[in-house]
């Protein structure tokens, strides 16, 4: 009798695991429409990829533009240099030219920090280059 007893209060683990985890899938369930239905998703903006690059000899600064996947989306390019604007498209840049390049004096004896921003074609900027040359 003894052994029946033993066997029928084992059975409950089963069934209270099982509720555990249909409770929990019900909520992330719950959370991931949720976060969809109030647009917590939709607020991410696209991502470009392109790039430029930076060096500098003595006091001359040079900037390159390297392009990226998404060089064709490209409409202006600026650059700042120790937060002055420099050169901007066509005063050195050329939009969207893969390898056109700007040149400018530097400072003598510290870095210069530089920052190149490009323009697309919705209106959006992102930064491309921000380095200390």
């Amino acid at each position: 009798m003894k052994a029946n007893k033993f066997i029928k209060e084992e059975d409950a683990v089963s069934p209270v695991i099982g509720v555990i985890l249909m409770v929990a899938i019900t909520v992330i369930l719950a959370a991931v429409i949720g976060a969809f239905v109030f647009g917590m998703g939709s607020s991410i903006s696209r991502q470009y990829v392109v790039s430029a690059t930076a060096n500098q000899v003595g006091t001359t600064l040079r900037v390159v533009y390297t392009g990226g996947q998404d060089a064709a989306e490209v409409t202006a390019l600026t650059a700042h240099m120790n937060g002055t604007l420099c050169t901007s498209y066509g005063t050195g840049f050329e939009a969207g030219t893969v390898g056109t390049e700007a040149t400018f004096t530097g400072t003598t004896g510290r870095e210069d920090h530089v920052v190149v921003t490009a323009t697309f074609t919705d209106s959006t900027q992102q930064v491309i280059l921000d380095a200390y040359v």
